[in-house]
């Protein structure tokens, strides 16, 4: 199973199997299930992309590693278990990418990239996925998930033609909002949002980066009014606090 002994991945598999030794291994690491560290993995990919936003490449060699070994670790619990090894995810990936990419890989006349969803619709299709929506990881951020499941259905031609009427919709859930009994306006704040999200996707817009861009340009100037005043700040009126926003904002 092992290819080329004493390369570095070999020494990361064997640091996992010595931590998840059930006599002699870590305490933690030992006791853990694919339910207990699949929160750390999706934590160790965003940190991935903090560190490729932020261009700091030190970072993101740590930070690759961290996501490597949530592989890893995942793989060895699989191997534990009798599914599957390291070098079975290995293969699995590397089979994936040769069919995916008939046009290197196969022969040269199998056309190209736009081959890709194509192919990739055909893998479902062997895995018996029915919906044209399977899939789509339920763990997705939800603004990221939201658009993923309007493209997809988009395929099959239930889209608007135009952003008009995706623009329609943000107003009649908005009235539905304003319209909802308490313990309804969780389902239509959702509703809303949904189609926020699917007016961007129309717009060419993608909803979860102009959510994160919007997080930042907040942060920024909630930051910049504090360094304004200091610890003033919590004791300051809201007509003060507006007035050092539009400061901050027209600082930019």
């Amino acid at each position: 199973m092992r290819e080329n002994p004493g390369s570095p991945i070999d020494r990361l598999l064997a640091i996992m199997a010595r931590l998840r030794d059930p006599v002699t291994g870590c305490e933690w690491d030992s006791v853990q299930t694919f339910g207990t560290i699949a929160p750390y993995t999706i934590e160790e990919a965003y940190e991935v992309d903090d560190a490729i936003r932020r261009g700091d490449m030190a970072e993101l060699k740590d930070e690759l590693g961290d996501l490597l070994l949530q592989v890893v670790f995942h793989a060895r619990m699989a191997e534990e278990a009798g599914h599957f090894d390291f070098a079975d995810v290995a293969r699995a990936i590397s089979d994936k990418m040769e069919r995916r990419h008939p046009h290197l890989f196969g022969a040269a006349d199998q056309g190209g990239h736009h081959l890709w969803e194509q192919i990739k619709a055909e893998e479902r299709g062997a895995r018996g996925h029915a919906s044209a929506l399977d899939g789509i990881a339920s763990a997705l951020p939800a603004l990221m998930r939201a658009e993923k499941l309007q493209k997809r259905a988009a395929r099959t031609g239930f889209d608007w033609p135009d952003p008009s009427g995706a623009r329609a919709k943000i107003d009649e859930e908005l009235a539905e909002v304003e319209a909802a009994a308490p313990d309804e306006r969780a389902g239509e704040i959702g509703d809303l949002l949904f189609a926020t999200v699917n007016w961007a996707r129309k717009l060419g817009v993608d909803a979860e980066e102009a959510l994160r861009a919007a997080n930042a340009k907040f942060e920024r100037r909630f930051r910049a009014m504090e360094t304004d005043v200091g610890e003033a700040f919590a004791s300051l009126d809201l007509e003060a606090q507006e007035e050092l926003w539009q400061r901050a904002k027209s600082a930019e």
